[in-house]
């Protein structure tokens, strides 16, 4: 199971989302990998791989395995779309 997300530094958004990204990992013993895209040109090459004209910024995530996504500075309910099931 592979979750992205991909962020920015400065971004407060991003930082907005850290807690619900924290209680994601833990209710679903998962990781979520974070890359940083505003400063990183591989990773923003990736971003823009996977984001295709769906979101244009960050916060996005990406679940790798079921291609669902998520934008922006969303509720854990909505974050929680892109986890695994239980």
């Amino acid at each position: 199971m592979s979750i992205i997300m991909f962020t920015g530094t400065e971004c407060p958004h991003c930082k907005e989302m850290e807690p619900l990204v924290k209680k994601l990992e833990k209710e679903f013993n998962i990781k979520v990998e974070k890359l940083e895209v505003w400063h990183n040109e591989e990773n923003k090459r990736k971003m823009e791989k996977y984001d295709n004209g769906k979101c244009g910024g960050v916060p996005f995530f990406f679940n790798e395995e079921t291609k669902k996504w998520v934008c922006g500075a969303v509720s854990y309910e909505e974050l929680k779309r892109i986890a695994p099931k239980k």
